[in-house]
């Protein structure tokens, strides 16, 4: 075997095991990976680097401006009345109602910017309805999947693996050329969100006033001070435990910590304790005598008496700057004028001192802090406010052009005018142009994450490709499954896809993936297409885990979930559209 090759497969191992092991953010990790085969020799540095400049990349950025453009003109956003009087009419009604929008919106606008919007409205809508938000939020995260596979542009995806095409001579796809069969998924996917889905959601609470019970306990760290009416009692007759009802994890008490809490554990002035307790009883707790939390704003000096400060639970998005980084590593206190009062990190309650803990996509903070401070935190798309959902009204300025241009970008490209990446790029400088965008707007609509995730992936392609591995592999494959029908190998493909996105991200899926089809079906002398649209759907239908997509990640911690309600409700999923896949792709894709 080719020495570059072992070389190259050695590289895409690591890199699988950095993805699973999820050591660093897929972005990093991506571009890790891309400078491996640079220094290994393997890629050329611009053979390693192209991956910024490939058309996937470029086009991806460009429709994160044009999304943009159709958010910040308040026209989705003023939709929310409407759908939280509609969706207040019953369960199955909400469920019907935040599924479609969520599906349709997605074919053209990104996918987790939908989830996003949606989230605080549908959490809105479960506190007035007495609805348990994790019988609905998980139905909307995979009505968003199944609404993103049936364009060109619905998601990244998509648009990766027509550019990989291209880039191997071939035809790429029309804006709608996959639609139909998309819809035939999307349809097997609904019918199972909405019959049989509720079924398998959890119930675990009946009226929220926002989240599930055990999602509104949070980590937080209390000071006794010298006048706090709990010194030298024992902690069973403490306020703390009788009247505020908290559950004492730990006490640090000087460099000393003592996580074997006995009920005659006396407490001391200085004591730090490391609690659990509930949102609404930090409010209390912030005004009761001789209890000091930590971080409260107070502390630090930074307070204002003309600012109401209210405690707001916010959810960390994907692409959100926060993620892969401390509280304390980013000055988070002094930079954004609020303070963080507790974590709920990744569904599980973190015992760790809050200020150092690596903070993730999909976790929720408490933070205490002015409207205005929160304000400014989601105009930077840094969080998201669940606690309520303010509607901004529709600029007409803004939305007639914004609308406009959108759908030029969307008519001309599936009209075969010319490509979307031409397309969505004089979409981009129009927006900007017509003052319809700020150029410091269209700069921070791009989720860089993503472009540099992207770009990094992409050079494992490119090693594979010019190593000969693409070819080695298919050959390897078809030696295996040569003896099937190309309709069963289709089926293994894509099953094989689907299972190796849920531990990888689905753009390394599709940048591994992609090349070693075209490789195969070359070999076997059958059409690429079909095995080019299994990689596309099997690479964006992910269900089994939390972690598979962003738009999972996102309704993990405030649906209240926990990891197996991905694998019982998302399995079941994910077998029935790889079966009706199987047999769709086919049949609108001949070999």
């Amino acid at each position: 075997m080719d020495f570059n090759l072992i070389i190259t497969l050695c590289i895409i191992a690591i890199g699988i095991f950095l993805f699973v092991k999820d050591y660093f953010s897929i972005d990093t990790t991506s571009i890790l990976i891309m400078a491996l085969f640079i220094v290994a020799g393997v890629l050329s540095p611009e053979e390693g680097f192209s991956g910024f400049n490939h058309p996937a990349t470029l086009t991806l950025g460009c429709m994160f401006v044009v999304s943009a453009g159709v958010f910040h003109s308040g026209l989705l956003d003023g939709l929310s009345t409407k759908l939280v009087r509609l969706a207040r009419i019953n369960y199955f009604f909400a469920l019907v109602i935040f599924c479609l929008t969520a599906a349709v919106f997605s074919a053209f606008v990104n996918d987790s910017a939908v989830v996003a919007l949606l989230l605080p409205i549908a959490l809105k809508v479960c506190r007035e309805s007495e609805i348990s938000p994790s019988r609905l939020l998980i139905p909307i995260a995979f009505a968003a999947l199944f609404g993103g596979t049936c364009t060109l542009i619905g998601t990244s995806t998509n648009i990766l693996v027509s550019s990989y095409a291209q880039k191997y001579g071939l035809e790429g796809f029309g804006m709608f050329e996959f639609s139909l069969a998309a819809l035939c998924l999307a349809a097997v996917g609904f019918a199972y969100i909405l019959f049989i889905g509720p079924l398998l959601l959890p119930k675990r609470r009946e009226a929220s006033p926002g989240l599930s019970e055990e999602a509104e306990k949070y980590v937080t760290e209390i000071m006794i001070g010298q006048d706090c009416p709990d010194l030298e009692k024992s902690i069973h007759k403490t306020r703390l435990v009788n009247q505020f009802n908290i559950q004492v994890l730990s006490i640090r008490r000087g460099d000393k910590n003592l996580f074997t809490i006995q009920q005659d554990t006396m407490l001391r002035e200085g004591d730090i304790l490391k609690v659990i307790v509930l949102p609404e009883t930090l409010n209390a707790l912030r005004n009761a005598k001789g209890y000091k939390i930590k971080g409260d704003y107070s502390e630090y000096g930074f307070k204002n008496d003309k600012d109401e400060r209210n405690l707001y639970e916010v959810i960390i998005p994907f692409g959100s700057s926060l993620a892969g980084n401390s509280l304390r590593s980013i000055n988070f206190r002094r930079k954004y004028k609020s303070s963080v009062l507790a974590i709920r990190h990744r569904g599980e309650i973190v015992l760790e001192k809050l200020s150092e803990i690596k903070l993730l996509e999909g976790d929720m903070l408490l933070i205490l802090g002015s409207q205005e401070e929160l304000d400014t935190l989601s105009a930077q798309r840094l969080a998201i406010t669940l606690s309520e959902h303010k509607t901004t009204g529709v600029n007409l300025r803004k939305a007639i052009p914004a609308v406009i241009i959108a759908l030029g970008v969307v008519l001309t490209a599936a009209l075969d005018l010319t490509s979307i990446l031409i397309s969505s790029m004089v979409g981009s400088l129009l927006l900007i142009t017509t003052a319809t965008l700020k150029p410091q707007e269209a700069y921070k609509a791009v989720e860089w994450k993503v472009i540099f995730m992207m770009a990094g992936v992409l050079s494992m392609g490119t090693a594979l490709e010019k190593t000969g591995g693409a070819e080695k592999i298919a050959l390897l494959v078809q030696e295996s499954l040569g003896q099937y029908d190309p309709r069963i190998t289709l089926s293994l493909l894509y099953l094989i896809t689907f299972l190796s996105t849920n531990v990888l991200s689905s753009k390394a899926a599709a940048a591994l993936m992609t090349p070693i089809v075209i490789s195969l079906a070359s070999a076997m002398g059958v059409s690429e297409r079909p095995f080019l649209i299994a990689v596309m759907f099997a690479c964006s239908l992910t269900f089994m885990t939390p972690v598979s997509y962003p738009t999972n990640t996102m309704v993990y911690a405030p649906g209240n979930y926990r990891f197996n309600d991905f694998l019982r409700i998302g399995t079941p999923l994910n077998l029935i559209t790889w079966v009706t896949a199987s047999f769709v792709i086919p049949h609108f894709f001949p070999f």
